[in-house]
């Protein structure tokens, strides 16, 4: 199979390497002539076997809204678009509607996975028609992490579903970083306790909180014990916001998801040990930058070595 990639930052840039280590021709696209393959997306579109299939893995909003009308006038009644980014759920919508207009398909999914994602896999999210999904799952499925696939996808419902499913998903990360964050603080904190990173270590096997997450705190620390290096501000990428936006519209109660969002606006204020490790998580999972603490010792680097700069390429989906 044969695909286009819009978007080659800190997550395109990967997943190209991931699709083409799996079998997967990827002709990629981004403004950046240094990771591009093609110089524009006239070109993409003839590289590209019929019915054409493109990945858009750029930053949501105006950028996806712009380059969905770009494949507007490059694309032919039949091909399918793909909306990896963060887009809403309800931007997914409109954008399907307005390919629609050319005979022109649409589908959204939502990516986990972070810079770690082209060696283990991403989790992956779709909405769409089945139709849809069965033609791109041979690009889902050298996506994904090896296994069962309903370990690692799902097709979640119709267009909007997907990117609806990884709205909840990062609000449910918030929780989790907030609440480990606030396990960091509390040791940290407390006189008789030595050895955070030894507690945190130790709780990496056998215990009911051992976690993925939880190995990128050990990671943190062995990289800066104090987390000397970072100050504690962490920003929020939007879909925290959104879940909840969500649960106050649906009339659901979310009070620690909501709780862990104000807790990073109150990072913007002051620079708590437990914000600090929020920080250091979104860096390990996600190449996140970090702010150099007050002392201006220089930041712990990204989690990986990133790819070179991309004006369009979108950073990790949290």
């Amino acid at each position: 199979m044969h695909i286009g990639l819009i978007g080659l930052g800190k997550m395109g840039f990967h997943m190209r390497e991931r699709l083409r280590r799996n079998g997967i021709d990827v002709t990629g696209f981004d403004r950046n002539p240094v990771t591009s393959d093609v110089m524009s997306l006239t070109e993409l579109a003839a590289d590209l076997p019929s019915p054409r299939v493109v990945w858009v893995m750029v930053p949501s909003g105006d950028v996806t809204d712009a380059v969905i009308s770009e494949l507007t006038e490059v694309l032919s009644r039949g091909d399918l678009v793909i909306d990896g980014g963060n887009s809403r759920y309800d931007a997914d919508i409109r954008n399907a509607e307005k390919l629609a207009l050319k005979g022109i398909r649409f589908m959204d999914c939502g990516v986990s996975g972070g810079v770690w994602g082209q060696e283990n896999g991403y989790g992956l999210m779709a909405g769409g028609a089945d139709e849809d999904v069965a033609l791109a799952m041979p690009v889902l499925d050298a996506l994904r992490p090896e296994g069962d696939r309903e370990r690692s996808f799902v097709h979640a419902g119709g267009v909007g579903a997907g990117h609806y499913a990884k709205m909840i998903h990062n609000g449910i990360e918030y929780g989790l970083m907030q609440a480990y964050a606030e396990g960091y603080e509390l040791l940290s904190g407390k006189d008789i306790i030595t050895n955070v990173p030894g507690i945190m270590r130790a709780w990496q096997d056998g215990t009911v909180i051992r976690s993925w997450l939880l190995d990128l705190m050990v990671n943190a620390l062995d990289e800066d014990p104090e987390l000397s290096r970072i100050a504690g501000y962490a920003e929020d990428s939007g879909e925290g916001r959104w879940t909840v936006q969500e649960a106050v519209a649906s009339g659901i109660p979310a009070p620690v998801i909501t709780a862990a969002l104000y807790a990073r606006f109150v990072s913007r204020q002051d620079d708590s040990p437990a914000m600090k490790m929020v920080a250091a998580l979104r860096n390990q999972f996600g190449g996140h930058d970090v702010r150099p603490a007050a002392s201006g010792v220089p930041p712990v680097p990204a989690a990986t070595a990133a790819p070179p700069a991309a004006v369009d390429g979108t950073g990790s989906p949290e």
